[in-house]
């Protein structure tokens, strides 16, 4: 049987570091599902793991794109699973790691099937979204799929100021004639590893405290210049996040760097709200606290290869 240990939480956690104790224990290779760090030209704000933590276990998906080539989360889950069946010929046990949970919930459940969509479809709503902008968007999927708008207002509100997800529901609904979510859940994606997950959390103080660290630490390395360096290609998709946006306003000369730098924090503690949000409803998923010595864990996981064999 083939397992694979997924280790998820908040930015900041401490992730890399138990993702490397357990590689090393077990021997086996680290797939990173961050959606940020595929890309070689963002390494200091997408805290891309040092030259001595990549030294430490074999890493897989860092810096192995472009922000220039076109690289979607369908496009990850065919390649994460390709290099999963090619390392569980080596070791049954095989891990991965990050704070993205849609690429997460793509490895581990794989994606429903959408049909393929006219161009033409697809070319409209983007002239239509440039004109009108999100509003636009929004009010077209409530048209034509209220049920699911109700759902994301509910549960994803920050879903409906995403424009490509946004455009994406929108071009299956125009393109199709049938409501978005109607294509949810048909598909049943068979996987042949069982999945262990691991949810690393602190009390809400405690991981603010460390994201504002990481943010000092990441202008200490030279955030600044590397964004500076970007600017030019601010309009690339791969670039609108967070620790990015912020400093372009401040070339832009909308803001000061001090409150470039406070909006990097504020908005990182809110996107690590969100993932909490999202992973806690992982299911089967066991949740320590980012200090909890790296044996428990071990443990916790042996334990998980025996009730799964027997």
């Amino acid at each position: 049987m083939n397992y694979l240990i997924t280790i998820i939480g908040p930015t900041a956690i401490g992730k890399t570091s138990l993702s490397i104790t357990l590689a090393q224990h077990f021997g086996c290779d680290i797939l990173s599902c961050d959606s940020r760090q595929f890309f070689k030209e963002m390494r200091i704000g997408t805290a891309v793991p040092t030259e001595d933590e990549l030294q430490a276990a074999p890493h897989h998906f860092i810096q192995n794109k472009s922000i220039f080539e076109s690289y979607s989360v369908g496009d990850f889950e065919q390649e994460a699973i390709n290099k999963l069946d090619a390392l569980f010929q080596k070791n049954n046990v095989q891990i991965m790691v990050g704070g993205s949970g849609l690429y997460v919930n793509a490895v581990l459940k794989g994606f429903d099937d959408f049909p393929e969509i006219d161009e033409n479809v697809r070319k409209q709503i983007n002239a239509d979204f440039e004109q009108f902008g999100m509003g636009y968007l929004q009010q077209e999927l409530q048209k034509s799929d209220p049920a699911y708008f109700q759902k994301l207002t509910a549960e994803n509100p920050q879903t409906l100021q995403n424009p490509q997800r946004m455009k994406r529901f929108v071009e299956v609904c125009l393109g199709t004639g049938k409501p978005y979510s109607s294509f949810i859940g048909q598909k049943k994606n068979s996987r042949n590893f069982t999945p262990i997950v691991i949810g690393l959390e602190a009390e809400r103080k405690v991981m603010y405290d460390r994201i504002n660290q990481r943010v000092d630490l990441m202008l200490q390395e030279g955030l600044l210049a590397e964004v500076e360096h970007l600017y030019p290609h601010k309009a690339l998709n791969a670039l609108q996040t967070v620790g990015y946006r912020e400093l372009f306003e401040y070339f832009d000369g909308i803001v000061t760097l001090d409150q470039a730098v406070e909006n990097i924090k504020m908005n990182t503690r809110r996107f690590a709200k969100r993932q909490i949000t999202w992973f806690k409803r992982t299911e089967n998923a066991a949740w320590f606290d980012y200090k909890t010595d790296s044996t428990s864990i071990i443990e916790h996981i042996e334990n998980q290869f025996i009730i799964h064999n027997s």
